[in-house]
């Protein structure tokens, strides 16, 4: 893609996401995103009580999902994932929380490692998103699969490849609205404020690297449209300075599955599959996303193909 086609896709999904997010504000009874914000910092409900109920919180929202995997996916893994607090010495640099592969064999469970320190300070409502997109059906799921896929060799098992790896895990948490989680309205919101840090990194990334902005500008950008505070935004600026490029994989790698499963459901009509689809896109190990896009329209020209000689021999 162009970068300025990334740029104005960027500016589209943060209007598009700050719309949702008003809805929400709104329905909770607020005027505006402004004093919407303003209150999720004062409101000691969203605030956890200890290191303790972090953990449980991220042990429930994956609990809560791991039944309802086989309403849309036949391929499911073999692997637990658990929930373990981020080691102390680290909890200062360390992520909300990150996932750590286990083993193929099972031996080792796959670990969602949460950061429990400073949990005064730390706030309730992303992690429902984020216990999604790091557990099941997010990181741990699609990891583990493609370290028992049979057919690849094991530098593929074990490969990575963000647009991938991140876009599945960012669609992940989309999954979790579509089977009728983030109940909490407050956790809803936490879904979008998610997706619209994705979203945001597409316009600073070109903006810096392509539009030549300041810093300054990318920083008022951030706190125009995020909900970030201010470390984070500091941290995340200057990772995009850094790394030019790696922060686009997570939105653009989201939107082209969902473009993707779009055109299976277009293309097959009522011999779409959910299932099937999901299958499909984890069953050949991460990739890059032109070979992804090859992949799935191979295979959906299959179905097609299969559907309809199907239709004669009846």
């Amino acid at each position: 893609m162009a970068p300025e086609a990334i740029h104005q896709l960027g500016l589209k999904e943060v209007a598009r996401i700050q719309a949702e997010q008003l809805a929400i504000a709104q329905k909770l009874g607020f005027a505006d995103l402004k004093a919407f914000r303003a209150s999720l910092k004062t409101n000691q409900k969203l605030v956890p009580t200890s290191r303790g109920q972090i953990l449980e919180i991220y042990r429930r929202y994956i609990a809560q999902m791991e039944p309802q995997l086989p309403k849309y996916f036949g391929l499911l893994p073999k692997t637990r994932v658990e929930v373990k607090p981020v080691e102390e010495y680290r909890e200062k640099d360390a992520a909300a929380a990150q996932y750590y592969q286990g083993t193929p064999d099972g031996t080792r469970p796959g670990a969602v490692m949460v950061n429990t320190g400073d949990y005064q300070h730390r706030t309730t409502p992303e992690m429902e998103s984020t216990a999604y997109h790091e557990g099941v059906p997010g990181h741990h799921m699609q990891i583990a699969i493609a370290q028992t896929l049979p057919e690849l060799p094991k530098f593929r098992q074990q490969g990575s490849y963000t647009a991938y790896v991140e876009g599945w895990a960012l669609y992940a948490e989309r999954l979790g609205k579509e089977l009728g989680f983030y109940q909490d309205p407050y956790s809803d919101y936490g879904r979008l404020s998610s997706e619209m840090l994705r979203a945001v990194r597409l316009v600073l990334d070109t903006g810096v690297h392509y539009k030549h902005w300041t810093r300054q500008q990318m920083v008022d950008y951030f706190h125009e449209y995020s909900s970030e505070d201010e470390p984070d935004v500091q941290a995340e600026t200057d990772r995009y300075i850094a790394i030019p490029g790696q922060a686009l994989g997570y939105k653009l790698g989201q939107l082209d599955i969902l473009r993707l499963r779009q055109q299976a459901q277009d293309e097959l009509g009522k011999q779409y599959d959910v299932r099937a689809f999901h299958d499909e896109i984890l069953n050949g190990g991460a990739m890059p996303l032109d070979l992804l896009d090859q992949r799935m329209t191979a295979w959906i020209a299959e179905q097609r193909a299969s559907a309809e000689q199907g239709k004669r021999t009846n």
